[in-house]
């Protein structure tokens, strides 16, 4: 034990020794650079784990054993049930809209144990072919990495969140090989406010993710193509592809939540759950074998142009050699993903939306284009379209244009395809807004009001609780009180507007100064004009568990400068809307790292 204690204490020592000797900056840079290489590391763990399950279960010598790969699953999912229930208490953070949440609500911090119950339990369903991605459980993983080291060595909020965003960077560019694209997920999937000066330890830290990954990670293991020239006569069926790209990508979400949701209503029968999961996977996989794992396998084939081994090792491998019916196969699959991924994850599995939303492009790209070639209407590159079809459907999955661009093109080996991944990107973004408000990973989360969203100011007012800017130094005045009471409340106030209440507290009204200053000098009206008669209704009242949100559009409607709060029925102060406004500007530039 002592051996395996000393090493980390004395890694420990030399991170505090250096920490002592580099300003802010420095340290941060230096801290993004171990981030990356610690996120890189568990990766490559990751990835080669579920690889080498995968080609161990798709073993073509088997023989009659062949069929093997479709109990893998049901152990799979059931394993990492048990993993959950015995190791992690039952608790297990799916999707990305806990990373949200962490940084809207609990400051950056990300669980201790998500650096390794991500691994352990997406490298079981994953690994046994549970139809899902590794990216989700590597991102948590990443952020948890960063957020955990930023607790150790006592960093503030900004530079935390930093430091998880280097996380999650790093965890995309060691996946994909692609530092641009985790740089950039970090920002656009996260939305996080970050200056052009903090922009270097996350482009360092995505850096040394893709590094290490590069170094250490087979080239099989990693996604990777070779793309042809692009044509730009071929722009119009590339719009068409970005449409087509919208509408699936709203379908696969709407697909995966309904699914998803039927399982979540029976929370309590965990091993059921995980029996009616498993048997369903167990007849798609017979019938459709390509949505074994990840996927990445199949993509590969359409980008080579060879998607008759999708058949391999199902029931309708005999029919290889009919060019229509491995279209259609290829075209039911696009449809069948979301059920499989929800099945898998709903079910007890755990991993992420992000490795299926490239196998529906994939297929719907190959589909597209293969379908006009044969029916001899164009002359389309298949592959081409195959590789930008897969940033359509990640664009609208997760509202993510610019992440999914660079993504394909990095993984391309260059930028030939700029213009047509802009294209079905933007569209297919564009059409998914439309109809689905929130990303697929925060849409929960989103509808409550959870989370970030891509509005900056709903963002900070988010964050603002209502309760916190109550002001309750406003003399309350009795109905009864005359003129003459009020002008001495008056002279002793530093406010300009007063509650006028009963015996019990409750709110009668309000009495503000710019409406009797005409009549608070006549001195024969003092005893014969009463509070009463003065006051006004508010024009609207606040609760204090309504949202920052709610309370600034009740200011904008209103246009008045002070409401007043009301809980139970009971007086309780007054909201400002400049005491908002600071807040808002406090907040504003707190959240910004820079």
């Amino acid at each position: 034990c002592k051996m395996n204690i000393n090493p980390i204490k004395r890694i420990n020592s030399i991170i505090e020794w250096t920490q002592t000797k580099l300003n802010k900056k420095q340290f941060i840079i230096f801290s993004s650079i171990l981030v990356g290489l610690s996120v890189g590391l568990a990766a490559i763990i990751l990835k080669t784990f579920v690889h080498y399950i995968f080609i161990a279960a798709t073993f073509k010598e088997l023989g009659n054993f062949k069929y093997l790969f479709l109990v893998l699953p049901i152990i799979g999912i059931f394993l990492t049930v048990l993993v959950v229930k015995k190791l992690l208490h039952g608790k297990l953070d799916k999707g990305l809209s806990h990373i949200h949440y962490s940084i809207s609500k609990k400051s950056s911090i990300v669980p201790k144990d998500q650096i390794y119950a991500q691994i352990l339990t997406s490298s079981l369903t994953v690994g046994f072919g549970g139809s899902a991605g590794l990216e989700a459980p590597i991102v948590i993983t990443g952020a948890a990495i960063g957020s955990n080291y930023s607790k150790t060595y006592h960093l503030n909020y900004k530079e935390r969140t930093l430091l998880l965003a280097c996380g999650i960077a790093a965890g995309i560019g060691a996946t994909f090989n692609a530092p641009i694209a985790g740089v950039l997920f970090a920002l656009e999937v996260l939305i996080i406010d970050i200056s052009i000066s903090a922009f270097t330890p996350l482009i360092i830290s995505a850096a040394t993710g893709a590094l290490i990954s590069k170094i250490i990670l087979q080239d099989d293991i990693l996604l990777s193509f070779q793309s042809q020239s692009f044509n730009y006569n071929n722009v119009p069926f590339y719009i068409l592809l970005g449409l087509l790209a919208g509408i699936i990508s709203v379908y696969h979400s709407r697909a995966f939540t309904k699914i998803e949701n039927i399982f979540s209503k029976s929370p309590n029968k965990i091993y059921l759950n995980a029996a009616i999961g498993g048997l369903a996977i167990a007849a798609l996989l017979f019938v459709f074998p390509t949505l074994f794992g990840e996927g990445y396998q199949s993509i590969k084939s359409l980008a080579l142009q060879q998607p008759e081994n999708l058949l391999d090792n199902g029931v309708f491998q005999n029919y290889k050699s009919n060019g229509w019916f491995v279209l259609i196969f290829v075209g039911v699959l696009i449809f069948v993903k979301a059920i499989a991924t929800a099945l898998t994850l709903g079910s007890g599995g755990n991993g992420g939306n992000f490795a299926p939303s490239l196998f529906v492009g994939s297929y719907l790209g190959f589909f597209l284009s293969r379908c006009l070639n044969m029916l001899n209407l164009t002359n389309l590159p298949e592959s081409n379209f195959t590789m930008v079809g897969m940033a359509g459907i990640l664009s609208g999955l997760y509202h993510a244009p610019l992440t999914a661009i660079f993504l394909i093109a990095e993984i391309t080996g260059g930028y030939t395809l700029m213009i047509p991944l802009m294209i079905v990107s933007s569209i297919s973004y564009a059409i998914s807004k439309y109809f689905e408000a929130f990303s697929m990973d925060t849409k929960i989360l989103g509808q409550s009001g959870k989370i970030f969203t891509d509005d900056r100011d709903h963002n900070i007012l988010t964050t603002i609780r209502t309760s916190n800017l109550i002001e309750t130094d406003f003399q309350k005045i009795s109905p009864n009180d005359t003129l003459g009471n009020l002008v001495e409340i008056i002279s002793k106030s530093t406010r300009n507007i007063f509650p006028v209440t009963d015996t019990e507290n409750k709110l009668l009204g309000i009495i503000i100064l710019d409406n009797i200053r005409d009549i608070m000098f006549k001195n024969e009206m003092y005893d014969k004009v009463t509070a009463k008669e003065l006051m006004t209704n508010p024009p609207t009242t606040i609760s204090p568990t309504q949202t920052m949100e709610t309370v600034m559009k009740k200011f904008d409607e209103t246009g008045a400068w002070n409401l007043p709060v009301i809980d139970n029925g009971q007086y309780v102060g007054f909201i400002s809307k400049s005491s908002v406004f600071t807040s808002y500007r406090t907040k504003l530039k707190a959240t910004t790292i820079s």
